[in-house]
């Protein structure tokens, strides 16, 4: 693009140089030859009216010839020889030199100072799109907290809930829920939330309060996927495994059996069936995919592997004995780790091995979803649910079956 332009202004300015100098280069030669004709012409009229002058008798031979050898002398030096160039002045020689050369300059001097330099340069890479960064979420979150002080709204409270379930404050999610009012207890959705806050904020324990929240969901849809799947493994961690089949049976009618969260049902229901005892085939429940759509998290195993480590800079604020937890969770959908073990930070560096057999519940593992976030955080009070002043640091987003997973505790939990 850039060549053809140049070959385009190149053109463009030879094309303006000859414009200028071709007239002016003819108009001298015209010019010159012109003028010899006409003055010819006239010394021919002289020559003709003293040969009258001399058959009338009124001019003698004597002078005649005088006047005659006069006037074809001035007739040799104003004549111009046949096929000489027509020549051009000094002065005209230098005007077309300084043309010739100004005119270029001058255009290209005009460019430089007004035109468009980049206008062929290849547009600059995209810069990529970051996501925000934690420090950029707590201003945020700050920013509606201090409006919320100021003029309380229902919506707000609830963008606020949910932030902090994002960042694993689960105790200040369910005070933001109950803030939030009737507008949380008149959707389903927000009360599934509610209620998994709640069960996260009680370490894991979904009897009482959660399970409450969940049958009003489940009063207002009956076929909420969220709220089912936590009725059903409150029914299985109290040992209920009929009633948790029936609640995770419900899902299977509604999610494709071939579909990886479909599977992940079949499993479940399949091990609670195997673990109560109950009647039907268990093989049937969890039919083998097909290796053409296994998921990369089947096939890798369900594992994650890496190490922790404690930045120096905030070492200081944890002491030997501190718990240290490792998790991994879903990168989307519900916050509950999938598999959990515990350290001390006299452990640290440690390396870890994350896997189904850590999960806290049979229907919510490593090998059930593509992709997910490890974390580590010390814990003063060894209580796995975050608390303020904990240590904690999290990975990218990383695909089921990594290895080598670095993890930093770098932050203090506000």
């Amino acid at each position: 693009m850039i060549t053809v332009f140049a070959v385009v202004a190149a053109a463009l300015v030879l094309v303006a140089v000859g414009w200028v100098l071709v007239p002016l280069m003819r108009a001298r030669r015209t010019g010159g030859v012109e003028r010899t004709a006409s003055n010819i012409e006239i010394l021919r009229d002289q020559l003709a009216e003293i040969d009258r002058d001399l058959a009338a008798g009124t001019l003698s031979r004597e002078l005649y010839d005088q006047a005659r050898e006069e006037l074809e002398r001035r007739v040799l030096e104003e004549a111009v020889p046949a096929g000489a160039p027509a020549q051009i002045g000094a002065s005209g020689r230098w005007t077309a030199i300084v043309l010739a050369i100004a005119i270029p300059v001058t255009a290209g001097l005009l460019y430089l100072r007004l035109g468009n330099l980049n206008v062929f340069a290849p547009p600059p890479p995209a810069e990529p799109q970051h996501a925000m960064s934690e420090r950029e979420i707590d201003a945020l979150v700050t920013k509606l907290e201090e409006r919320l002080r100021n003029h309380p709204d229902p919506e707000g409270y609830i963008i606020l809930a949910r932030s902090y379930m994002a960042m694993q404050r689960y105790p200040q999610a369910v005070a933001a829920f109950e803030r939030a009012g009737d507008a949380v207890m008149q959707d389903p959705d927000l009360l599934a939330d509610y209620a998994d806050a709640s069960g996260a904020a009680s370490g894991g324990e979904l009897a009482g309060k959660p399970l409450a929240l969940v049958k009003r969901a489940l009063a207002l849809d009956p076929n909420h996927l969220k709220s089912l799947a936590l009725a059903g493994t409150e029914a299985f961690n109290r040992q209920d495994f009929k009633t948790a089949v029936d609640y995770w049976e419900r899902m299977r009618s509604i999610v494709p059996d071939d579909s990886q969260f479909g599977q992940s049902i079949l499993a479940s229901i399949a091990e609670a069936r195997k673990l109560g005892r109950l009647d039907g085939a268990v093989a049937s429940a969890a039919p083998p995919a097909k290796p053409a759509t296994a998921s990369p998290a089947v096939t890798s195993g369900g594992r994650v592997t890496g190490v922790v480590t404690l930045d120096p800079a905030i070492a200081a604020k944890a002491s030997p004995d501190d718990t240290v937890f490792i998790f991994a969770r879903a990168a989307e959908g519900p916050r509950m780790p999938l598999a959990i073990l515990k350290r001390q930070v006299k452990d640290l560096p440690v390396q870890f091995s994350l896997d189904d057999s850590q999960a806290m519940t049979p229907q919510m593992k490593l090998s059930s979803f593509p992709e997910v976030v490890v974390g580590a955080r010390i814990s003063k009070t060894a209580k796995a649910t975050p608390q303020s002043g904990d240590l904690e640091g999290l990975s990218g987003t990383i695909k089921v079956g990594a290895t080598d997973v670095a993890v930093v505790i770098d932050k203090v939990l506000p």
